[in-house]
């Protein structure tokens, strides 16, 4: 429980108490004097104050550094208490490589503050690692879109999923509708954009789709789609994968898929409530590399039932296939997921070391770490990463993890970001989550989503 005098500072406090299992009651007390955010916090009896000094400017910056130090100071009177560290120390924020950007752009080593957060040496150093493998790639420039189209359907639902993915078989006749409705949608994205810097069709799973039904898709994307654009379609599972619909993909110039096993034990598939085996996974692979797309691999560090030395062979078999990227999941619980409502909190025996072991592994296999994200109610408080071969980055994920560019997402529950580089802020839109609301609502849709991206 967190008792605090300061009602804006509490979210922030609590994002921090969540990281500490049957952590002990805290009690907060923030005052600002005399050029210092004093933080008075007691865990447990024991007392501690905690004073920083630090100028700005603002409202707005104000509250930025009252809410940093109180996160640092309550994150180590609980880590005096409770004896425990975390990885990420008192950083709670979704995008860390964000913080480290902010930091450089102010001509500060943003591995000093993040020492100061308790943040392990070890993520400092993968946080390197990604900024190094972003140049090329990371630019803020005015104009600058990637855009998205979504697919909210799969074969099933899997128990950590709260996207809101429907169950084809059940709501197979929305497909067309929804199909239609997206595709005035896409339509109407011309002009909206000065550059256009990739074309990413996700989901859902995309390719639960006919032949016929992804070259709609496509087709309506093929006006956006110019020679050497990185054109991603998240084909997900492997048991939807076929020659006829990597052949459509294939004609409409797509150039990377994404297969994703999220593990290779048959046993851990069927808990999760996938409806493919390995056997699917091997077989769908070295069909799409036959059309010579670019690869990505997703993992589950963390699934349910799930043992140390089954996701250490998963990471091992996906090196041994050597796709060009490979993302690498912790399991965490979400609202809208049949697993948030089977579990409160989320204990994983040996996520630590299975975190360990990927990271040795895909090192050591010569790929290196080019985007990172974190979210609430992850086991271990650790991250999600995606993996490269140099040279192989996806320019979407970049894009949308730094939040550089504008995002025109189109679809059922799809956010899109419009990013005023100048003022530095970030104003988004989002579609009903709801597939029948959606389609009802689709002239508003994009009537909303008009007036906000022509303001240029």
């Amino acid at each position: 429980m967190l008792t605090t005098n300061a009602e804006f500072l509490r979210a922030e406090i609590s994002d921090v108490i969540r990281l500490f299992e049957a952590a002990p009651d805290v009690y907060h007390h923030f005052i600002y004097e005399n050029g210092r955010f004093i933080n008075e916090v007691t865990v447990s009896g024991e007392k501690s104050v905690f004073c920083e000094e630090q100028p700005f400017e603002g409202e707005i910056e104000y509250k930025r550094y009252a809410r940093r130090f109180a996160k640092l100071a309550v994150y180590l009177a609980l880590s005096k208490a409770t004896g425990k560290v975390m990885p990420w120390g008192s950083l709670t924020g979704i995008r860390p490589t964000k913080l480290a950007y902010s930091e450089e752009e102010s001509d500060r080593d943003f591995a000093e503050l993040f020492r100061k957060f308790g943040v392990s040496e070890e993520n400092i150093s993968l946080v390197k690692d990604v900024l190094s493998a972003q140049k090329g790639i990371y630019r803020k420039q005015d104009g600058d879109a990637d855009l998205y189209a979504g697919i909210p359907f799969c074969p099933s639902k899997c128990n950590y999923c709260s996207f809101i993915t429907a169950d084809i078989n059940r709501t197979g006749k929305f497909v067309e509708d929804y199909l239609s409705a997206l595709e005035r949608e896409i339509s109407a994205c011309q002009g909206l954009y000065r550059q256009l810097k990739s074309v990413y069709v996700g989901g859902g799973t995309p390719l639960v789709l006919s032949a016929k039904q992804i070259e709609r898709v496509l087709s309506a994307l093929a006006p956006f789609v110019t020679k050497g654009l990185e054109y991603t379609v998240e084909a997900g599972r492997p048991d939807v994968i076929d020659d006829e619909k990597l052949s459509v993909l294939k004609d409409f110039s797509v150039t990377r898929l994404c297969v994703n096993p999220q593990t290779f034990s048959d046993e851990t598939l069927r808990r999760i409530g996938r409806l493919h085996t390995e056997k699917d996974i091997y077989r769908a692979y070295e069909l799409t590399k036959k059309y010579g797309f670019d690869i990505n691999c997703d993992l589950i560090a963390g699934l349910t039932g799930e043992s140390y030395a089954e996701f250490c062979g998963s990471i091992d078999k996906t090196i041994a296939l050597s796709p060009e990227n490979i993302t690498v999941h912790t399991l965490c619980l979400k609202r809208g997921a049949k697993l948030k409502e089977e579990e409160s909190r989320l204990y994983v025996e040996d996520i630590s070391r299975m975190i360990s072991y990927a990271r040795e592994k895909l090192y050591a296999a010569g790929y290196v770490p080019y985007y990172l994200y974190r979210q609430k109610y992850m086991a271990g408080n650790y991250e999600n990463t995606g993996w490269t071969k140099p040279g192989k980055a996806c320019v979407y994920n970049i894009d949308v993890m730094e939040e550089i560019t504008d995002n025109i997402a189109c679809g059922a529950n799809a956010v899109g970001k419009k990013v005023f580089l100048s003022e530095n802020k970030i104003e988004r839109i989002g579609a009903p989550k709801d597939i029948a609301t959606y389609i009802s609502k689709i002239d508003s849709i994009i009537e909303e989503k008009r007036a906000l991206f022509n303001l240029r």
